[in-house]
Order: C-alpha cells, then sequence, then structure tokens
C-alpha cells in the first residue's frame, strides 16, 4: 500500500493540477480572512472552503492516469487498493492544506469573540479550527469519491453533482460540516472555544462508507 500512496501523491505533484484548487483557496482566504478578525470566526470560514477543494483534489487524483496506466495498476495492485490510494493521497493533500490554513489565520487573527470583549485562547481556538478543517476535509473528500470514476463517468454530470454535493455538505441540516462550522461561529459569539470532536467522528464515518462504496464499484467496473 506504500508503494501505491506514494505513486498516487508522485502523480499529483508532477501533474501540477493540483496548483487551481490550491490557489483558488488561497484566494478565497485572500478575500474572507483579514488580519484582526475574531478568530474563531475566520477559522470556519477557512475550514468551509476547504471542503469544495478536497471534493476537487479527489476528482484530480482520480483522473490523473490514462486508462492505460489505470489498468496495469489495478491488474498489479487490484483496483480497489488502487482507488483507495488515491483517495487517501487526495485527502492526505486537503488535510495538509487545512492544517497550514489553520495555523496561518490562527497567527493573523485577533484571539477575541465576535464583539472584541471576550479574549479566546489561541492554542485552543487553533486546535478547534483544525478539527473542524479536519472534518471538511473528510466530508469533501467523501462528496468527491461519490462524483467521479467510477459512480459518475460524464463529466458533463460528474462536476455538476460534485459543487451541488459539496455546496448540500456545507449548508444541509444534519451535515457534520454545517455542525462543525456552526460550532466556530457560536463559540465566536459567546467566547468560548468549542471541541467539535462529534461532527469529526461522523464526517469520518461518512467518509469511510462513501470510500467504502467507490473502491467497491472499482472493482466491479473497468476503467
Amino acid at each position: 500500500m506504500t508503494a501505491l500512496l506514494r505513486y498516487q501523491a508522485a502523480l499529483l505533484v508532477r501533474s501540477q493540477r493540483w496548483l487551481p484548487p490550491f490557489v483558488l483557496y488561497a484566494v478565497f482566504l485572500g478575500v474572507g480572512v483579514q488580519g484582526g478578525q475574531p478568530v474563531l470566526d475566520s477559522l470556519g470560514y477557512a475550514a468551509a472552503a476547504l471542503l469544495p477543494v478536497a471534493a476537487w483534489l479527489v476528482r484530480i487524483c482520480a483522473g490523473n492516469e490514462p486508462p492505460a496506466a489505470r489498468a496495469a495498476v489495478a491488474a498489479a495492485a487490484g483496483p480497489g487498493r488502487a482507488h483507495l490510494a488515491c483517495l487517501l493521497v487526495s485527502l492526505a493533500a486537503a488535510a495538509a492544506l487545512g492544517t497550514v490554513a489553520t495555523v496561518l489565520v490562527t497567527l493573523i487573527s485577533d484571539p477575541t469573540s465576535a464583539d472584541h470583549r471576550i479574549r479566546v485562547e489561541p492554542l485552543p481556538a487553533g486546535a478547534a479550527g483544525l478539527l473542524v478543517a479536519l472534518a471538511c476535509a473528510l466530508l469533501g473528500t467523501a462528496v468527491g469519491a461519490l462524483t467521479t470514476w467510477p459512480l459518475l463517468r460524464s463529466t458533463g454530470r460528474a462536476v455538476p453533482a460534485m459543487m451541488l454535493g459539496a455546496l448540500l455538505a456545507m449548508v444541509a441540516t444534519g451535515s457534520p460540516a454545517k455542525s462543525a462550522i456552526t460550532s466556530l461561529v457560536t463559540g465566536s459569539r459567546a467566547g468560548s472555544v468549542p471541541v467539535p470532536l462529534l461532527p469529526l467522528a461522523l464526517a469520518a464515518l461518512l467518509t469511510v462508507a462513501a470510500i467504502a462504496v467507490a473502491c467497491a464499484l472499482t472493482s466491479r467496473r473497468s476503467p
């Protein structure tokens, strides 16, 4: 499995197709996060913007290989394992991006509540923001896994489905991502740091289920 992960990571890095989502994410942060804003609010914005980026990274990783190369890797390691490595690499890339963003946002933001009256400790706030970012990265990966090959092959269907899925994951009632982001916003108003472990656990369960479905279908369908 280690060799597959290295192979997929090398494909992602060398393709440079990761640049557009990374640059777009940086633009979102540059526009929406300014120095001196309440730290928890800024961390919530940064985490929310990560979700569609994570879904996009899954689509990039799933389409990096030519069909012949994909078939060769699937024959050598098994199609399910090969696709699992692809999804894990995209998740790791999104998580790494979210971690860097969380650290930067925590450093430049004002460690206070939304009304700037109550101090919010930066370290616990950053830890909470990291948990929320990870939840969003997980759900973005789940959305990407369910809206790309092998479930959806047509780009005309897959891209709108991915965009709609990412939107619903952020705004739908009961979504772990929405719950995690809302906890940061609510905590900012109250001047307290939330611990969004339940949304993170639910996001992890949903992502494991989505990855299992995608990998199972990969084993049954040819590229």
